[in-house]
């Protein structure tokens, strides 16, 4: 087998599991876990809220392309990204230069029973969320599309599928580089 050293990049809407799906990948490969907003938090000492009522969404976006910059730089990690994080170009130019990128596509029915309202997840709170995250996918889904190695459908399968399915994709991808 090839050694370990590929970093694993998640990307896709929220609510799509990337944080559990990632947890459970960096682990069963001995890799270091990032979760962006984690990080930004951590960074800040403020949560991701706070943050949305400071700066609005442009200053946490320009916070999280920072995170971005610095992480994806690193070696022999897995990264859940931010649902908004592609919407940068610069993002997306870290995401495909230094890792394997994984677009986690989910359904707008398991987003909204996955994405519930509450102070994590600031693009949904005082609006209907179906609509917001139909919103967002319009927006977003063929810049998920357009820097993925991999799609992986979510709908249907547990976390331990999905990491699964992608640590099998990843190793397909790994030995045909080779």
């Amino acid at each position: 087998m090839l050694e370990n050293n590929k970093n694993i990049f998640l990307i896709g809407p929220m609510g799509s599991g990337k944080t559990t799906v990632g947890m459970i990948i960096a682990k069963e490969l001995a890799k270091e876990f990032h979760d962006t907003d984690q990080e930004i938090e951590a960074s800040t000492g403020v949560d991701i809220s706070y943050i949305f009522d400071v700066e609005g969404e442009k200053g946490f976006r320009k916070r999280e392309e920072k995170i971005l910059a610095v992480i994806t730089k690193k070696k022999n990690i897995v990264i859940a990204t931010g649902g908004g994080a592609i919407e940068s170009e610069n993002n997306r130019h870290y995401l495909t230069n230094n890792g394997y990128v994984v677009y986690l596509e989910t359904s707008l029915e398991d987003q909204v029973l996955r994405a519930k309202p509450n102070k994590r997840r600031p693009l949904l709170q005082d609006v209907d969320p179906q609509k917001k995250l139909d919103q967002l996918m319009q927006k977003r889904k063929n810049l998920y599309e357009s820097i993925a190695d991999t799609i992986v459908k979510t709908e249907g399968h547990s976390s331990h599928t999905l990491a699964k399915q992608v640590i099998e994709n990843f190793d397909a991808y790994r030995n045909s580089k080779t």
